[in-house]
Formats: C-alpha cells, structure tokens, sequence
C-alpha cells in the first residue's frame, strides 16, 4: 500500500531535500501535492481533499531516518 508513492520519495529524496528539506510532503501517484510544517497539518489539510489510504506524508530529510513508519491494528472497525 502506498508502495508507489514512497518510491517516488525514495527515488527523488536528495531532489526533494533541496525544495522541502524539514517538512512534511503528501505524495499521491508520484507527486507531491503539498508541503508541511508539522505532520497534523498535513494530514488535515490532505483529508480535506483526498480519502485516507490514497497519499503519503513524508518528512522530507537527508538519509533514511525519518522514513515512513505503516502501523496495522489488529481491531476490525465496521
């Protein structure tokens, strides 16, 4: 899930560095939509506009340390 989108990332990071460095981008397909000071705002903001599952936030930084983390819940929600 979302495979393309941290591809995308992983692919063009020291590009994105430059413009982003610091900030939270939201990646949907392979582009960045938006760029964000804080990781709340940028989900919020995403939310408004797309349904969750269908874009990544990533903090946009050197190296592989701030990497996406995917948390699955073991709880079935109806």
């Amino acid at each position: 899930m979302l495979d393309k989108e941290f591809q995308y990332y992983l692919d063009n990071q020291n590009s994105l560095v430059r413009e982003y460095d610091g900030r939270y981008i939201v990646i949907v397909g392979e582009k960045v939509v938006g760029g964000y000071d804080d990781y709340s705002q940028a989900l919020s903001n995403s939310l408004k506009k797309y349904e969750m599952g269908t874009f990544l936030v990533q903090k946009c930084s050197p190296g592989d340390k701030d990497y996406t983390l995917t948390f699955h819940s073991r709880v079935a929600f109806a």
